[in-house]
């Protein structure tokens, strides 16, 4: 009789520790004002490969989710010469969060992600336009990770109704460029190229600036702030991109807060990893990659494997 009685205390015991962890694992609720999350798939993903990237990026913890997928013609819609049959596999969930709240993104496939960090995503972001949303990648192969950008873009318009502005994603290509071509240039490292164009750009949201001269006054004062030297190509090209800049449709207010938001987000998971020569070198090789992808990776449907 009391082997059984201790059995049953058992199980009572077990029942009771588990029935609280059960209550806690509830459905999300569903966002009646900002809609449900939106789940993009690359085109090219076997069955197999969906079901995967569905489980890391937490598909089934949602109540309910749209799904759409990215494919080469939507590659050809959002960056200009690409080749409409390119191979598409890295994902991406996007859940669109409260005004001010800004920009998360994660990747929770990291091996699998080869090219692009999680701050690049966010920086392009930011750039193209689109504010405010939680954001997961995954990939169920290593990839470089520039179709989920795609997917990311196409995902806002179709979450939204908006279009977005395709001066915005020109001029965050050439902003990568430029970053790629004054590291390789200047003799300056990747660290402060990412503080010039911060700096630059900060001053262009507080001052907004009218004319191509008080933009290039913006500039001047800032390479001689951070002690930086340009040959008068690079300083041209440089000045050239911030009067694109300039002249964008942004509200410059909410842009600066958005950066803020994303440069506290670098310092907290980073901190004197920003210091390290291999993480700046990591960000140098993604901004060549990216720049050879835009001119001639698409262009070859052999290599398209990577996207």
């Amino acid at each position: 009789m009391k082997k059984w009685l201790s059995i049953i205390a058992g199980l009572f015991f077990m029942f009771s520790t588990l029935m609280p962890g059960q209550a806690l694992a509830t459905p999300k609720t569903i966002n009646e004002k900002l809609g449900v999350p939106i789940v993009v798939y690359g085109a090219n993903l076997s069955d197999t490969e969906k079901e995967m990237v569905r489980e890391v990026l937490r598909v089934d913890e949602e109540q309910e989710v749209d799904e759409i997928i990215v494919s080469g013609q939507d590659l050809v819609k959002y960056i200009s010469n690409s080749n409409p049959n390119a191979r598409m596999y890295s994902s991406a969930k996007i859940t669109r969060e409260e005004e001010g709240k800004g920009l998360t993104v994660s990747i929770v496939t990291p091996e699998n992600i080869t090219e692009v960090t999680s701050e690049m995503y966010a920086n392009a972001m930011l750039t193209a336009g689109l504010e405010d949303a939680t954001v997961e990648v995954a990939a169920p192969k290593p990839v470089t990770g520039h179709s989920a950008l795609v997917g990311i873009y196409k995902a806002y318009e179709v979450k939204t109704g908006e279009t977005l502005d395709i001066e915005r994603t020109d001029v965050a290509n050439e902003e990568l460029y430029v970053a790629t071509e004054l590291a390789d240039n200047a003799n300056i490292s990747d660290e402060q190229v990412a503080q010039l164009l911060t700096e630059i750009k900060k001053q262009i949201a507080e001052i907004d600036p009218q004319t191509r001269e008080e933009v290039e006054k913006i500039v001047t004062d800032q390479l001689s702030k951070l002690q930086i030297e340009l040959s008068d190509a690079d300083r041209q090209m440089l000045i050239d991109l911030m009067d694109r800049i300039r002249q964008l449709d942004i509200d410059f207010s909410k842009w600066a807060d958005q950066l803020s938001n994303i440069s506290s987000k670098i310092e907290e998971k980073f901190g004197n990893l920003l210091h390290d020569e291999g993480f700046w070198e990591k960000v140098k090789n993604f901004f060549s990659k990216l720049i050879e992808t835009i001119s001639s990776w698409f262009s070859s449907s052999e290599e398209q494997e990577a996207n």
